[in-house]
């Protein structure tokens, strides 16, 4: 999704409320910081407000799903993967391999949603499809976006607002627009647990231990702090040690990552996981040093991001269970781990990793 910073109309906003699944609450405004959106939108979730505004007329069971970005592919691909049209992002082999087999051969269709729209309208009128769903960080450059596609096409737009700690709303509400309430009720669930799991403090003191995400092939991409990329540091319990100064993504030079000096450093990137391991200059870290050093897994999608939707779910029990920094690593809690992670897969991509490719996954050998 792009972002935008031109504030709602009194009218546009009564438009959109109207367009809501449910009546009460609405979607945070478009300028709020980024924090304390994600706050307001989560008690409005709580308090059973809407995530979602549709533009358009969608039918009560739509069965031809275009997914506008990937987030959103993500969400419907768990959802409902038999509906889902196509993919809007490129997919490996090996991703497409543990994915639901309803969605594993589905076609690459392009993104209409963020920068660089590869998806013309004429195209999109050619799929036919029932409803276009797109999910993220929502304002009103998404929402004019959304409302000028359904009014040129006459195809029903929807938008599904939220973050991380919105997974269950989104799950549920989703689940309804697309008349799976029970589905949608059974991945919210696991979402919920997930999410609490990892709010426990991850020390002793309640101190937050800071974490840097490395991203790219030499580690020094990252995202700030308030950034839908990073937020599953704060979700796991920890800092995030990037002071960039904004949220986003931002390139970064090894001596402000010195400066920083994070307790932890977290990648999903394999190739910066291994040369972070034999790389003087990295090893100047004391984490990299004290072996601080964490691989997430990123099959079919990665547990960090890549893309910031509901595939970050298991990551954020794992994280938050190394950052607690050997409370979490008995037989009894290792064991629960991988049974975890195994039933989301089972309940969200339809597929079962034999135990041992899990455990390598989770102990970041594979």
């Amino acid at each position: 999704m792009l972002r935008g910073h031109h504030a709602l109309n009194r009218r546009a906003w009564l438009t959109r409320a109207a367009a809501c699944l449910a009546a009460p609450g609405a979607l945070a405004a478009a300028n709020v910081p980024a924090l304390a959106r994600a706050s307001q939108q989560a008690a409005a979730a709580a308090a059973g407000g809407s995530l979602i505004q549709v533009f358009g007329k969608a039918s009560t069971a739509p069965a031809r799903l275009f997914a506008a970005g990937p987030p959103a592919g993500v969400l419907l691909a768990c959802l409902a993967p038999e509906r889902l049209l196509g993919w809007p992002m490129s997919l490996s082999d090996d991703a497409r391999a543990w994915l639901p087999p309803a969605a594993r051969d589905k076609p690459l269709l392009g993104r209409l949603s963020g920068r660089g729209s590869t998806v013309s309208l004429e195209t999109l009128l050619s799929l036919k499809p029932d409803l276009i769903l797109d999910a993220g960080t929502v304002d009103a450059t998404h929402a004019s976006t959304a409302r000028r596609v359904a009014e040129q096409t006459g195809l029903p737009y929807a938008l599904v607002d939220g973050r991380l700690a919105d997974s269950p709303a989104q799950l549920r509400q989703v689940g309804r627009l697309l008349g799976l309430d029970s589905r949608g009720e059974t991945l919210a669930a696991f979402a919920e647990d997930a999410l609490a799991a990892a709010a426990r403090p991850t020390t002793g003191d309640g101190r937050r231990p800071s974490v840097y995400l490395a991203r790219a092939a030499d580690g020094l991409e990252t995202a700030g702090a308030g950034s839908i990329n990073a937020e599953i540091i704060e979700a796991a319990g920890g800092r995030n040690a990037a002071l960039t100064g904004r949220p986003g993504v931002a390139r970064v030079s090894m001596e402000q990552l010195l400066a920083w000096a994070p307790d932890w450093v977290l990648t999903q990137d394999r190739n910066f996981h291994r040369l972070a391991q034999t790389d003087a200059l990295w090893r100047t870290l004391p984490a990299l040093r004290e072996g601080r050093l964490l691989l997430a897994p990123a099959l079919p999608f990665g547990w960090l991001d890549g893309p910031p939707s509901v595939n970050r779910l298991p990551g954020v029990k794992w994280l938050a269970a190394r950052l607690r920094d050997g409370q979490d690593t008995g037989p009894g809690a290792r064991a629960q781990e991988l049974d975890d992670a195994l039933r989301f897969y089972r309940l969200f991509y339809g597929v079962t990793p034999a135990r041992a490719t899990m455990r390598d996954w989770l102990d970041g050998r594979a």
